[in-house]
């Protein structure tokens, strides 16, 4: 089944082609590790995971490497400022590695928390300074490269297609609206391959090259490690729509002057995260992290959930309300899950196993069918939620052992892509008490002796358990059971 993916590079959707028939590159933008990773970082990340995850459900081999800035990401989009990993640790009285050190072990425990999949490498950008000095040689080599006094840069007006990704135009960035114009340049555009440490200054991060002591420029140490590890055409780049102009943009320049070859077949831009229909700010007190989605007793998972329920291309806009109910719809899906093991458990004896009979196999492969048309259609995982509440409903009209078998079979295949940890879902083992308990109780309804089953029932629930009965037996859970 063919995948349409919406590149920004050519503004339209397309049929996905990888390079290699069954192999995908693909390099996301990380974290600058100065700080914790906030809501908009956890939609980006994930709507990453899910493209990869679609691209994996569609039997694609995955070679994926997300970088760590720990170094070079200037607080101005100019070339200026300080570097935010630097300015981070003079704030909090650290060294600039404990800093590096401590919000990267953020970022992995919350990808960890959003089941977010791991890529086989994390590149740090100071551990390739070696590569970057090298990718800079080469562009300076090809004459696209000058020296001020304030580092080195790369000379955007010789490069044509510069751009073409952002739909910016030379003359329009030469006005200078979004950058700051250096009269040392030679263009606003132009941007740091190399920037040189101030005089009188002692960088904690800074190292030598054959222009002058300093430290790489943010958008060149993208363009190194990818090539390093990914060769010199990506089949895919993601990052968030703010990473589009000027670090994408650049990274387009600079990497194809370097090899000659095209950058990027595809290029994967999630939209804005908004706040209650506001931008996400710390002057707004709506700056929210994962800690505080779980200090209000929220569990990442709900905010997965939350999350694909929204599509990629369109700006997401997060409420305290909107989590509550995702909240709510994935305990329901968890509940569900249970119910199908009951069913299945009730007429088997046994776990749930593969199933062989052909006309549920037929109902199976028309079920993912309608699944897998909805993600391949640019990851549109509102479609695709809609169809596993469309399974559960049609479901419950007829509850049944072998439409328990097709709904179980169904759910834990479509979580290698919805990620909600579904298949974690077991039946809990009961205190021997509680089993007993609960047989008796099954007896006594079975006689009909309605008064002594419902004593039952309160002393069980006395202890600390949900009894529900249903028309495959009794199912007995902890009152305050937590699947996430």
């Amino acid at each position: 089944m063919k995948i349409c993916l919406y590149n920004t590079y050519s503004r339209k959707k397309e049929i996905f082609k990888p390079q290699f028939k069954k192999t995908v590159k693909i390099y996301s933008c990380g974290p600058t590790v100065y700080d914790y990773d906030h809501l908009g970082h956890a939609w980006n990340y994930t709507m990453a995971d899910l493209l990869i995850r679609t691209l994996q459900y569609n039997g694609y081999k995955i070679r994926y490497i997300i970088n760590i800035t720990d170094v070079g990401h200037l607080t101005s989009d100019n070339d200026s400022g300080e570097d935010k990993i630097e300015k981070s640790a003079q704030e909090k009285h650290q060294t600039a590695q404990a800093i590096v050190q401590y919000f990267t072990e953020i970022y992995l425990t919350n990808r960890r928390k959003l089941n977010l999949g791991e890529p086989f490498l994390y590149p740090k950008a100071s551990e390739h300074i070696p590569d970057i000095i090298n990718l800079i040689k080469k562009i300076e080599k090809k004459g696209m490269a000058y020296k001020i006094n304030d580092g080195v840069y790369f000379e955007v007006s010789k490069f044509p297609k510069y751009g073409h990704l952002s739909g910016n135009t030379l003359a329009q960035l030469k006005a200078g609206a979004r950058i700051e114009i250096n009269p040392q340049k030679h263009h606003p555009a132009d941007f740091a391959l190399w920037k040189f440490t101030p005089e009188k200054v002692k960088r904690q991060m800074e190292w030598t090259s054959p222009w002058g002591k300093g430290f790489p420029g943010w958008h060149i140490e993208c363009s190194a490690m990818s090539l390093k590890y990914l060769g010199p055409t990506l089949d895919i780049h993601t990052g968030g729509e703010d990473n589009i102009f000027p670090h994408h943009e650049s990274e387009i320049a600079q990497s194809e002057t370097a090899t000659g070859k095209q950058f990027v077949r595809y290029w994967f831009h999630p939209r804005f995260l908004m706040v209650e229909g506001q931008k996400m700010s710390k002057s707004l007190h709506n700056f929210y992290t994962l800690k505080d989605i779980e200090q209000k007793g929220f569990s990442p998972l709900a905010l997965r959930y939350l999350f694909l329920t929204g599509h990629y291309r369109s700006q997401f806009n997060f409420t305290w309300e909107s989590l509550q109910s995702s909240q709510i719809a994935l305990n329901n899906l968890y509940d569900f899950i249970e119910y199908l093991l009951i069913i299945i458990k009730a007429s088997r004896k046994l776990k749930p196993s593969k199933i062989n009979n052909q006309q549920i196999k037929l109902k199976i492969a028309k079920w993912d069918k309608k699944f897998q048309q909805a993600i391949n259609n640019d990851i549109d995982t509102p479609k695709a939620l809609s169809i596993v509440w469309q399974l559960i409903n049609t479901f419950n009209k007829n509850p049944n052992h072998e439409e328990a078998e097709i709904a179980y079979q169904l759910l834990m295949k479509w979580d290698k892509v919805l990620g909600l940890n579904l298949t974690h879902i077991k039946l809990e083992k009961l205190p021997l008490n509680i089993q007993k308990l609960t047989k008796k109780r099954e007896k006594l309804r079975a006689q009909k002796n309605w008064p002594a089953a419902d004593k039952l029932r309160l002393e069980i629930e006395r202890q600390g358990y949900l009894i529900k009965d249903t028309p495959f037996g009794s199912w007995v859970k902890l009152t305050n059971k937590i699947n996430y």
